[in-house]
C-alpha cells in the first residue's frame, strides 16, 4: 500500500536540483539513457502489484467522490495498461536520440563552418490531471532527450503517481542517474502549482495537460513559456463521395474506442446528398454502442424519423463547442465541403479533424484549409497520438503554432544551438 505522508514540498529547492540535474543529463550518452529507460520498463513490470494496489485506492476514492466515468477511465491502470507503459518505455529506448544531431550545416564564404545542433530544452514543468500513464510517458521522453522534469499530477491520482514516481526513482538509482532528473510534487496543495508556474529561474517550459481551466491558469499565471494543447473538439466530415460502410466504422472507432481521450471525435458532419442514406445507419450503430446523439436541423429530423433505438437529443446552442469525453456525438447535416470547413473553423479547437471521401480534390481542399495539429483523410482521429505516429510516446498534443504542433515527441523536447568552427578567425 502506498502511504501518503504529510509532505513538505520546497518548490524552489526542487527547481535548483532539477537545474543541476539537467546539466548532467545534457551530456549523458545515448547508451546510458537507454539503459535507464529499459530499467524503468523492467521495474514497471516487477512492481505491478504495488502500482495496481495504489491505483485501486485512487479508483475507490474517485468513485466515492463521484468522478465521471470518463475521468475514472483516465484514472484506471490495469495490468495490460502497465505492460503497455513498459512497452512504450522500451520503444522510446529504441528510437534515435535527437540530442547532438546536426539539423543543418554549411560552409560560410569566409571558410568558417556553421551548423545547428539539437540540445535539450533544460528543465520542464508538467502539470496534468487524472491520467497516471502521463507520469511514465513524460519521464521516459524527458530522460531520452536529456531534460530534467518536475511533475505535478492531479490529487485524484496521487497514490498511483507516487507509486510510479518511486519506480522511476529506483530505476534512476540503479542506472546511476541523478534522482532530481525526474521529480514529483507529492502534495495536492494547489498553491504549489502557482509556485511552479513562476519558477522561471530554473524551469524553461511549462506543459499543462488537462481541461480548459488548467490551461487558462497556466497562461495567466506563468512567468515561463507555456505550451498548451490537448483540448480536442474533433470532427469528421462524411463527404458525398464517402464509402458509407467504411465511414461508419471510422466514426465508431473515433467516438467509441476511448471516449475520454482528447483525439476522440465529438462531431460528425454529413453531406446532405448522403444524409438520408447514412444517418439511419449511424444511428443504428451508435445505439449498439450506447452513444447519445446530439443533432440539429435536418440531422435531427432524419434521426428522429428512422427506427433505430438510439437516444437522439436536440443539440443545445453550445453543444457543438463541447469536448464530450463521453459516449455522446454531435451530428449536423451540411450542404457542402465549404460549409463543413466553416463549421470546423467556428467550433473546432485545431486538435484533430478529418474528411471521409473518395474525391481527391475534396481531400486536398480539406487538408489545405484545415489547420489542426493533425488532419486526416479516410482515417480515425484516434491516430493523433505519439505512439501511433512512431514517436514512442508524447508529452502532450500541442495545438499551438509556435515551436511544436501535434504529438510532442523527442524532437519537440529539444531546441538547438549554433556551432561555428573557424580557423583562428577574427571579424573584419
Amino acid at each position: 500500500m502506498v502511504m501518503i505522508a504529510a509532505p513538505t514540498v520546497d518548490i524552489e529547492k526542487m527547481g535548483q536540483a532539477a537545474r543541476v540535474a539537467s546539466r548532467q543529463l545534457a551530456t549523458c550518452s545515448t547508451n546510458a539513457k537507454n539503459a535507464a529507460l529499459l530499467k524503468i520498463a523492467d521495474l514497471l513490470e516487477a512492481r505491478m502489484d504495488v502500482i495496481l494496489t495504489a491505483n485501486a485506492q485512487d479508483m475507490a476514492d474517485g468513485r466515492a467522490r463521484g468522478l465521471t466515468p470518463a475521468l475514472l477511465d483516465r484514472l484506471l491502470l490495469t495490468e495490460a495498461r502497465i505492460r503497455t507503459l513498459a512497452a512504450d518505455a522500451r520503444s522510446v529506448a529504441a528510437l534515435p536520440d535527437p540530442v547532438g544531431a546536426e539539423i543543418e550545416g554549411r560552409l560560410l564564404p569566409n571558410a568558417m563552418r556553421l551548423s545547428r545542433r539539437r540540445i535539450p530544452i533544460g528543465v520542464l514543468g508538467v502539470i496534468y490531471e487524472a491520467r497516471p500513464n502521463v507520469t511514465i510517458d513524460i519521464a521516459t521522453l524527458c530522460l531520452k532527450t536529456g531534460n530534467a522534469v518536475i511533475l505535478r499530477g492531479g490529487s485524484e491520482t496521487l497514490r498511483s503517481n507516487l507509486a510510479l514516481a518511486e519506480t522511476i526513482r529506483a530505476a534512476l538509482a540503479v542506472a546511476g542517474f541523478p534522482l532530481a532528473a525526474i521529480q514529483y510534487v507529492d502534495s495536492p496543495d494547489r498553491a504549489l502549482v502557482t509556485q511552479l508556474l513562476r519558477l522561471d529561474r530554473y524551469v524553461d517550459m511549462i506543459i499543462p495537460r488537462g481541461g480548459a481551466s488548467l490551461h487558462k491558469l497556466c497562461r495567466e499565471q506563468a512567468t515561463i513559456p507555456v505550451i498548451t494543447g490537448g483540448i480536442g473538439v474533433c470532427h469528421l466530415f462524411v463527404d458525398a463521395s464517402a464509402d458509407l460502410p467504411r465511414a461508419l466504422a471510422i466514426v465508431e472507432n473515433a467516438r467509441v474506442q476511448r471516449p475520454s481521450v482528447c483525439n476522440s471525435c465529438d462531431t460528425v458532419l454529413v453531406h446532405r446528398d448522403v444524409a438520408a442514406a447514412w444517418l439511419p445507419m449511424l444511428a443504428e450503430r451508435m445505439a449498439q454502442c450506447k452513444v447519445e446523439l446530439r443533432a440539429t436541423g435536418a440531422a435531427l429530423d432524419l434521426l428522429r424519423d428512422a427506427p433505430h433505438g438510439a437516444e437522439v437529443v436536440e443539440a443545445g446552442p453550445d453543444d457543438f463547442d463541447q469536448e464530450w469525453m463521453a459516449l455522446i456525438l454531435g451530428v449536423k447535416v451540411v450542404d457542402s465541403l465549404e460549409e463543413a470547413i466553416e463549421h470546423i473553423y467556428d467550433h473546432g479547437s485545431e486538435h484533430s479533424d478529418g474528411i471521409l471521401t473518395n474525391n481527391l480534390a475534396h481531400a486536398n481542399r480539406f487538408v489545405e484549409a484545415i489547420n489542426s495539429s493533425a488532419v486526416f483523410v479516410n482515417a480515425s482521429t484516434r491516430f493523433n497520438d505519439g505512439g501511433q505516429f512512431g514517436l514512442g510516446a508524447e508529452v502532450a498534443v500541442s495545438t499551438q503554432k509556435l515551436h511544436a504542433r501535434g504529438p510532442m515527441g523527442l524532437e519537440e523536447l529539444t531546441t538547438y544551438k549554433w556551432v561555428c568552427v573557424g580557423n583562428w578567425d577574427i571579424r573584419p
